[in-house]
């Protein structure tokens, strides 16, 4: 295996220099990282993460905290945080809860102190004050992704202001009876994600003069089976049924559009459905969608940690994600 020298040799630049370079840090231009970079895969060069760690008082590690594996949203953050990370040789540390009623005490008290990391990513997660303190003992730079969380910057989209873009599209299609198929106040998960959504899409019925309907407010808990069975649930109620529904979450509208099935209906012709996502199933449901990049917003997140591990100033700013209307054939006026 070649030695850091020969990297440095082939580039005819110094070993400080390839290291910088491969790690991530500042003041290496772009040409020489990658020339660097380039030269280290052509030499099989591999930089020793404990010999960096000894050299700087780092360990070369991002620890990742994480409701579940199992969700679109967080494996597209951390394929986005991962991507960032190889290309600066860092490790990536998972802490998986295994669901909102995963083992806390274990990933907050135990693991998380008995891992050495530099920096710290939580993802669509809240914290009580004694996780609080833990992560305060370890001084490490921390950032969450999926909704804003109190005292700690975020990166994550405007979610009051995408709901009601959502709900204003529905509107402007001539819809008034909108229902909601929301999120839940999930337990130790960021409820300013499902909140926010909701406040959106009351604020747009509200500024459009029409009435939220309590009934038509159902939660669909963020997944496709769930939102399938909430509307269900819905549609079988007797009276007067939607024309629309806002769904805080592609997953839920693909179950919504599959429960408009289940009762006969077509959509958009008896029912409009549009999401939050661009999940990558969304473009076979024809689903009409307010896109975001959660992979864009895991890369965002892991380079503010870098940057600042590499002595940038740290930002005490959280960063506003883009949400942009995609509209495709599952909505349209009512008959």
């Amino acid at each position: 295996m070649a030695g850091i020298e020969e990297v440095a040799r082939a580039t005819g630049v110094s070993t400080a220099t390839v290291s910088r370079a491969l790690r991530g840090l500042p003041n290496v231009s772009d040409t020489t990282r990658a020339a660097v970079r380039r030269a280290a895969d052509e030499l099989g060069y591999v930089a020793s993460s404990s010999a960096s760690g000894l050299a700087s008082g780092r360990t070369l590690a991002l620890g990742v905290v994480v409701p579940s594996v199992s969700r679109w949203f967080y494996t597209q953050v951390l394929e986005g945080v991962d991507s960032e990370l190889r290309s600066a040789s860092y490790d990536m540390i998972l802490f998986n809860l295994g669901g909102h009623r995963g083992d806390r005490e274990r990933v907050f008290h135990r693991s998380i102190l008995r891992k050495r990391t530099d920096a710290l990513l939580a993802l669509c997660l809240d914290f009580t004050p004694d996780e609080r303190e833990q992560l305060a003992s370890l001084g490490h730079p921390t950032i969450v992704v999926g909704g804003p969380v109190k005292g700690l910057r975020s990166v994550g989209i405007d979610e009051k202001a995408t709901a009601r873009a959502a709900t204003d599209h529905l509107i402007g299609l001539g819809h008034t009876d909108i229902a909601h198929l929301g999120g839940e106040d999930e337990e130790g998960l960021n409820s300013s994600v499902p909140t926010g959504r909701l406040r959106g899409f009351e604020k747009a019925m509200r500024s459009a003069h029409l009435p939220v309907r309590p009934e038509w407010v159902i939660p669909g808990g963020f997944t496709l089976p769930e939102g399938r069975a909430a509307m269900n649930r819905l549609l079988d109620q007797p009276g007067p049924r939607p024309t629309a529904v806002f769904a805080g979450s592609d997953e839920m509208a693909m179950g919504a559009i599959l429960a408009a099935g289940d009762h006969g209906l077509r959509v958009p012709e008896d029912l409009s459905v549009i999401g939050i996502d661009d999940h990558d199933f969304a473009a076979s449901f024809g689903l009409t969608t307010m896109a975001q990049s959660p992979f864009e917003q895991g890369a965002a997140a892991t380079r503010i940690l870098l940057d600042e591990l590499g002595g940038a100033e740290p930002s005490p700013r959280s960063v506003r994600a883009d949400a942009t209307l995609i509209v495709r054939t599952s909505t349209a006026p009512p008959r």
